[in-house]
C-alpha cells in the first residue's frame, strides 16, 4: 500500500497530513518508475525528513511521462448530453502533449488564443509502471503503477473546430499548457480500492457538477490499457485518462472563467483544486 508524491522537495510518502520524503535518487517517479521501482518500494526506501504535509509543496504526480492518451465519450450519460450514439466499436482516443501537465493545486491559465469556452472534466488517471506492448486485459494491471486524479480541461471551440480559422482537433483542444493537472499523488492498487467501482465528483465554485462511479465505465481499465498498449506501447510514467462523466459544461454552456475554482475527487485516491486565471505567457511580437 503506497501513496507517493512528487515535491518541491523530491519524492514523497503522503500520509493523512504527513509528507514523508524519500531518500532516493530519482529526480521523479517516472524515473524511478523506468528503473524498475514500484510504489511499493519507493514506500520502503530510507526516510530523509518528515515534515507536515503542505499542499503548496505538491508537484503533478508525474511531471514528463512519454505519452497521455485521452479516452472519449467513456461513460454513457455524457455520450447522451454530447449527442452521441451508444458505442458500436472501440473507444474514441486521442494523444495529448505531456507539456500540458500541471500540479494538483497549481493554477489553470486560460489560453490566449481561446479562452471563452474552456471545459472540465473530472476523471481517473492510470499510471503506467512498466513497459506494456501487447498485453491482455487479464495481465493488465501488471503493467500499472497506481491511480491519480486528472481534469482535463478542454477548449471545446478548438476541439470542435468552432475557433475561425481553426480545424477540429481534440487533441489540441486538450494539449493547451496547464490543462492536465495531475496529482496530488500516485496511489497503488491496493491502497485504493477496487478500480472498477470507485466514486468520482467535480465541483465547480462549490457547486456538484459531475458524479459517477467508474463501475459506469463503457471500457473498463484493463480493456482501456490493453487496447492503447495495442496502438503504442506503454512505457513508466504514461498516463491514460479514463474518460469523464456527464455533467460537463459544454451541455449548458457554463464554462470555466478566470477566477473559477474546480476541483476533482477520487474516492481512496484524493482530491485536486486548480484555479483558472486569465490568459498568460509571451505574446508573439
Amino acid at each position: 500500500m503506497a501513496r507517493i508524491a512528487t515535491t518541491v522537495h523530491g519524492l514523497g510518502s503522503v500520509h493523512e497530513d504527513e509528507l514523508t520524503l524519500l531518500d532516493v535518487p530519482y529526480p521523479s517517479l517516472e524515473a524511478a518508475l523506468t528503473a524498475g521501482e514500484s510504489l511499493q518500494s519507493l514506500a520502503k526506501a530510507p526516510v530523509r525528513e518528515r515534515r507536515p504535509l503542505d499542499p503548496a509543496d505538491l508537484r503533478a504526480a508525474v511531471s514528463a511521462p512519454s505519452k497521455i492518451w485521452i479516452v472519449g465519450w467513456a461513460y454513457h450519460d455524457h455520450r447522451v448530453e454530447t449527442g452521441r450514439e451508444a458505442p458500436t466499436g472501440e473507444p474514441a482516443v486521442a494523444l495529448v502533449a505531456p507539456s500540458s501537465v500541471t500540479g494538483p493545486y497549481q493554477p489553470v491559465r486560460l489560453p490566449r488564443v481561446a479562452p471563452d469556452r474552456v471545459d472540465y472534466e473530472g476523471e481517473v488517471a492510470v499510471v503506467i509502471g512498466s513497459t506494456a506492448s501487447d498485453v491482455s486485459e487479464k495481465r493488465a494491471f501488471d503493467h500499472v503503477a497506481g491511480l491519480t486524479v486528472a481534469n482535463d480541461v478542454s477548449a471545446r471551440d478548438v476541439q470542435k473546430g468552432e475557433l475561425p480559422g481553426w480545424p477540429a482537433n481534440p487533441s489540441m483542444a486538450k494539449s493547451f499548457d496547464t490543462f492536465k493537472p495531475l496529482g496530488p499523488a500516485v496511489v497503488s492498487l491496493d491502497e485504493a480500492g477496487d478500480p472498477a467501482d470507485l466514486l468520482l465528483r467535480t465541483w465547480v465554485d462549490g457547486e456538484l457538477r459531475q458524479e459517477a462511479r467508474t463501475a459506469q465505465l463503457i471500457w473498463s481499465i484493463p480493456y482501456l490499457i490493453s487496447h492503447l498498449s495495442r496502438v503504442t506501447t506503454l512505457l513508466p510514467g504514461d498516463v491514460v485518462l479514463t474518460g469523464t462523466p456527464g455533467g460537463v459544461g459544454q451541455k449548458t454552456g457554463r464554462y470555466l472563467k478566470a477566477g473559477s475554482v474546480v476541483r476533482v475527487e477520487v474516492q481512496n485516491v484524493g482530491a485536486i483544486e486548480n484555479t483558472v486565471t486569465e490568459p498568460g505567457g509571451v505574446e508573439a511580437a
